[in-house]
């Protein structure tokens, strides 16, 4: 499917496609005759029945998964916004390519393919403070990278990023989208102290004013105040809607990624499932506004997927209780009632 324009996108976001209620309604079937009281395995039965939906399959399964790390830059790393000069978002992909980062061990453990996509490293989004971060093309360019990305047959998606100053970036998004000060939505990202601190509010402040006039239009405001990752983000999680496939959305940065698309249709998060709360300041909050309950809270802010990576676990218990348990019948166990 191709974007050509900001209205093509929207109007993608207006008519999604839906989950198949005669799937989950039969894995609720089976839930239901497993040998444990009602509901006694709490979440991980929604997650169970959540799979069956949006696979359209009465029984999910997890044989490819995919977790996605997109990587950018960003032009107001240069206003010292971050700990970390900005050539550590291509080192860190190098880092990946060579398996020494922490998603890499965490991919081979959860069973799952892991692909990272760097876009345009030695070209950095513009400094939002004086003009817009991509203007629509390079914007559509993005969102095209991350759509092409998702295999089609994939089980589930756990999307993730890399991109030094991107926590800023986040801040920004929902700062401009769902209001709030700059002081209320940065958190200290890769650890700035508190001069960094003080820029990082300073920045978020000045760009949102700067583009005021556009902070009516959700996907505007996303190419103005945003970055190539999460432009790609929000393509992948478009194409996982697309194929009937649930995904993972991974800390600060992805969840904000996601935020344009939820400010069109608060539906687009039907197919997705927070994997984590990360210990940066403003996710709690986002998640808040979103609707989205957390399936693990571990203090953990490394990005990179690595919280949605470990929620796959999660998943993977779900589904081995609801496909291997046996029923009353087949154990021989008098149900409830009996």
């Amino acid at each position: 499917m191709q974007f050509d324009s900001l209205d093509d996108i929207a109007a993608f976001c207006r008519d999604l496609p839906v989950g198949d209620a005669r799937a989950a309604d039969a894995a609720a079937l089976r839930q239901q005759a497993l040998t444990k009281p009602p509901g006694s395995l709490g979440r991980l039965e929604e997650l169970a029945l959540w799979l069956a939906r949006w696979q359209r399959r009465e029984s999910p399964r997890l044989d490819h998964v995919t977790i996605t790390v997109f990587a950018g830059n960003h032009g107001i790393a240069a206003r010292g916004v971050s700990a970390y000069p900005q050539a550590v978002t291509a080192q860190m992909v190098a880092n990946f390519a060579g398996g020494g980062a922490a998603i890499n061990q965490i991919a081979n453990l959860a069973g799952a393919d892991l692909c990272v996509v760097p876009i345009e490293l030695d070209r950095p989004t513009r400094d939002f403070t004086v003009a817009p971060a991509m203007d629509v093309d390079e914007f559509l360019g993005a969102i095209d990278i991350g759509y092409r990305t998702v295999p089609p047959d994939s089980d589930l998606l756990a999307v993730g990023e890399m991109g030094i100053a991107n926590t800023t970036t986040a801040a920004t998004l929902c700062a401009a989208l769902l209001g709030g000060s700059g002081e209320h939505w940065a958190g200290r990202g890769t650890g700035v102290d508190d001069a960094g601190l003080a820029r990082k509010r300073e920045t978020i402040e000045t760009a949102v004013s700067f583009h005021r006039a556009i902070l009516g239009n959700p996907l505007a405001v996303a190419a103005a105040l945003g970055g190539r990752e999460l432009a790609a983000i929000a393509g992948a999680i478009l194409a996982a809607r697309r194929h009937h496939i649930p995904v993972l959305l991974d800390g600060f940065v992805a969840t904000a990624a996601i935020l344009p698309l939820a400010s069109l249709n608060a539906g687009i998060m039907d197919h997705c499932r927070a994997g984590h709360v990360s210990a940066e300041s403003g996710h709690r909050a986002l998640l808040r506004e979103l609707g989205l309950k957390p399936l693990l809270d571990l203090d953990m802010r490394l990005g990179e997927a690595s919280g949605a990576g470990i929620a796959i676990l999660l998943l993977r218990a779900a589904l081995s209780c609801h496909m291997g348990m046996a029923t009353f019948s087949e154990a021989g166990v008098s149900g409830a009632g009996t």
